[in-house]
């Protein structure tokens, strides 16, 4: 077939130019001047990623339950608006064009400002507000973040509400449709950084959030939403980026690094498993940790198929810490390649609030001000928590008056009516206090900062037993004769206060003297010895319900009824119905800490 004249001149100039090529190879002269010659130096570029997690809803150094500005004795200081003076410096530094934003998740919910944007003024009403938290990311930059497990406890409306209304995406690769499969948010966001003379760098973030949320928020994600493993979910992903030509592949996961599930095996996925899916999955430079609340500056994990080093680091959460990871690439071979990754913290405490940021919700902060300082009665005299994890302080025998009370008018007219309440409650905060006089909302919420709602479910005597046994292995062992340290004296095994569980309703001794699983002595009921047939209903917080802490039984127990509305709302109705907060009409003494039957205080 004879060529056409374009084709034949194309192909006389390929084949021209191999020609010419084989004749340069065939010079010596022509080597030794192309020897001589200075090798161009690689084309480098560095790359600066910025992180935050476990925002919590805190937008500026405020302490919303103190109504005083934000302090602790480490002398941290908290809010976006002092991250986004960080990213600002951070960007001048660098370059703005050089750096990325991305968050590891737990955004809209966690104090008075949050709450009172989901259910007070909510984002999801007609014409309503845009979410304070939204505002503050959205004018600082960010470029991306993860699912939190706490992103679904105001439902999935109030969550697609806030998702519309950020400028990024909220990314979540094992967020899945539980009927499809297929991801129900973005698994992941690509960005491409420009450099002059070279191909462009591109970077891809994966988000990855908790499978922990199927069974914390079961009530709204059940049917909906399904949440498997991080592992398995990295595994199919970063394959799928790199092939989409990921010079660098960054990981956003609400997960910690330790490798171990506060929900026991309820769930075949590991709850903190960062670590995990650095050693395990190929192809990733480093991993934004979330969840865990820790502070990690920089942690190297190995990967055991390639021998590569994974850079992990998780900053501080309510926007303490600021992490930097700092990525220097190099073009070698046709394609950028990561050379290193290093990771450090900067610390919100060392700058003050941008005032763009404190100008942008000066309006919604002090709503929420105003809000919490409503008084709803008076207090006799001052409850606090100080002495709640080792002494039953009737602080904590409130929440569980509460409990029964609504729990009780909940199953009035049901075949479960004549069944003895009892409840249980947590000491959530060391420094909870409601004060003697005026008492408002800001108080009552101080008290129980958790947006928990709750569950009525059935349990034996038997099951109650095991229940308060496995609630008493949060006290470490302390034998007769050795000195008590309050200090020491909780936490066991790390286990923390919110896993340790008050039961009203019944009376029972902890000898801290005896191992863990042969602690609770002299249970009774009505003052005889409990019945381990004997059938209760537990008013519980829906964490609990659903496995939150792997209490035993009360997951797999029968659930009678259970609500939306928060716990901290039923204690604020319930003092607003009473007028006078009074410990006559709440507190008992339940139970006691002892050591060979001999009382600890």
């Amino acid at each position: 077939m004879p060529l056409n004249r374009r084709k034949f001149l194309r192909k006389s100039a390929v084949t021209g130019a191999g020609v010419a090529l084989a004749g340069a190879a065939a010079a010596p002269a022509a080597q030794a001047a192309e020897a001589k010659k200075p090798a161009k130096p690689a084309k480098r570029y560095s790359l600066t990623v910025m992180g935050t997690t476990d925002l919590h809803g805190r937008v500026f150094n405020w302490d919303y339950f103190k109504d005083a500005e934000y302090s602790d004795k480490a002398g941290n200081a908290q809010g976006l608006a002092r991250i986004s003076t960080l990213v600002n410096q951070v960007r001048e530094e660098k370059g703005r064009c050089n750096t990325l934003l991305l968050d590891a998740g737990d955004t809209i919910q966690g104090t008075p400002l949050t709450y009172y944007y989901a259910k007070v003024d909510p984002i999801t009403a007609k014409g309503g507000p845009v979410h304070p938290m939204a505002q503050a990311m959205n004018a600082i930059g960010y470029d991306a973040a993860a699912l939190g497990n706490h992103e679904f406890n105001y439902g999935i409306e109030t969550l697609r509400r806030f998702e519309a209304q950020c400028h990024f995406p909220l990314l979540g690769a094992n967020a899945l449709d539980a009927k499809t499969l297929k991801p129900a948010f973005p698994p992941y966001f690509i960005k491409k950084f420009h450099v002059p003379g070279a191909p462009p760098v591109k970077v891809a973030v994966l988000g990855l959030t908790n499978p922990g949320i199927a069974i914390w928020d079961k009530a709204y994600v059940q049917g909906k939403l399904t949440f498997p493993g991080l592992e398995e979910q990295a595994a199919k992903w970063v394959p799928k980026l790199r092939s989409m030509g990921a010079d660098v592949v960054v990981v956003s996961a609400h997960s910690g690094t330790s490798g171990t599930s506060s929900y026991g095996d309820q769930l075949p996925y590991v709850e903190d498993a960062a670590a995990n899916v650095a050693r395990q999955v190929p192809g990733i430079d480093a991993i934004l940790v979330g969840h865990a609340h820790l502070e990690i500056p920089e942690l190297k994990v190995t990967n055991e198929h390639t021998g590569k080093t994974v850079v992990l680091s998780e900053p501080l959460c309510y926007a303490e810490r600021l992490t930097l990871f700092d990525i220097e690439l190099v073009f070698a071979k046709g394609r950028w390649e990561v050379e290193s990754v290093s990771a450090s913290l900067r610390n919100s405490n060392t700058v003050a609030d941008d005032p763009r940021i404190t100008r942008l919700l000066t309006d919604e902060h002090a709503q929420v001000v105003k809000y919490v300082n409503q008084v709803v009665g008076t207090a006799t005299q001052t409850l606090t928590t100080v002495e709640a994890r080792y002494k039953d302080a009737p602080i904590i025998d409130l929440i569980t008056k509460v409990q029964e009370d609504v729990v009780k008018a909940a199953l009035a007219g049901t075949e479960y009516a004549s069944l003895p309440v009892i409840a249980q409650a947590s000491p959530f905060s060391r420094t909870s206090q409601i004060p003697a006089g005026d008492v408002t909302i800001r108080d009552l919420s101080s008290l129980y900062v958790y947006d928990n709602t709750l569950v009525a479910k059935l349990m034996t005597g038997a099951q109650i037993r095991a229940y308060l046994e496995y609630s008493a292995e949060y006290f470490v062992q302390t034998a007769a004769d050795a000195a008590v340290d309050v200090e020491k004296l909780t936490n066991a095994n790390g286990r923390p206060d919110y896993n340790y569980d008050y039961v009203s309703g019944l009376a029972y001794d902890i000898d801290i003297a005896q191992p863990a699983g042969s602690r609770i002595r002299n249970l009774t009921y009505n003052g005889a010895a409990l019945d381990d047939a004997q059938q209760f209903v537990l008013a519980v917080n829906n964490y609990r319900a659903n496995g939150g802490g792997a209490f035993p039984y009360v997951a797999s127990a029968k659930e009678l009824w259970s609500e939306s509305t928060e716990i901290r709302t039923r204690i604020a109705e319930w003092v607003t119905a009473k007028g006078v907060l009074d410990p006559k009409n709440f507190a008992s003494v339940d139970w006691r800490l002892t050591r060979n039957g001999t009382p600890v205080f």
